[in-house]
């Protein structure tokens, strides 16, 4: 089995408006590249393989945390498509019982945004990338999103207790040979760097 470890991306200004980001690239702000300049990956997962979205918050995220390490880039685990409700608040769709909209973490495999990406066709592009992982059989760190975290860890767990997702943590988990994750493990915190 290899491990990986998920990690969420720090905040953009979208994220603290609560707009819904999807596959729009918005940058980190100030004070997320601030913040990540002080932290860095505990071991063993500072010397595991960085794998990030290439949309620039995660991209970002992981290059602060590199520590001189490349950084891989895969389109396969980029945010799930928020489709016609890209760019929208969350509280906005939320008043409005016409759009259908609710958290993800109220979704099953198959809800989707009008226009957007299902949880299942999100694993459907990210199970490769696992796989191919495992069969190289080193650790790795994905830095990417909140939703295609929970479909990954929701899959590790048979979406039963799945863990909260919160920035500035890694999700470690173990892969089989197929891509499938097991074992989700407790999270681990981002250690302050040293001086």
């Amino acid at each position: 089995m290899t491990r990986i470890a998920l990690m969420r991306h720090y905040p953009t200004a979208w994220n603290a408006e609560a707009r819904l980001q999807g596959h729009t690239d918005i940058p980190l702000t100030d004070k997320a590249r601030e913040t990540l300049a002080a932290l860095r990956m505990p071991a063993p997962w500072d010397r595991a393989h960085l794998i990030a979205s290439p949309l620039s918050r995660a991209s970002q995220t992981a290059h602060l945390l590199a520590e001189g390490r490349d950084v891989a880039h895969s389109a396969r685990i980029i945010e799930l498509s928020w489709g016609e409700w890209e760019g929208a608040l969350a509280k906005d769709l939320l008043r409005d019982p016409a759009t259908g909209f609710r958290p993800t973490h109220e979704w099953d495999r198959d809800t989707a945004a009008p226009g957007g990406e299902s949880m299942a066709q999100a694993w459907d592009r990210a199970r490769p990338l696992l796989a191919e992982i495992a069969s190289q059989g080193e650790a790795a760190v994905l830095v990417t999103h909140k939703a295609l975290m929970r479909v990954i860890l929701g899959i590790a767990c048979d979406w039963q207790g799945m863990p909260e997702i919160k920035r500035g943590r890694l999700y470690p988990l173990t892969i089989r040979p197929s891509g499938l994750p097991r074992s989700p493990e407790p999270p681990v915190r981002l250690e302050a760097r040293s001086p």
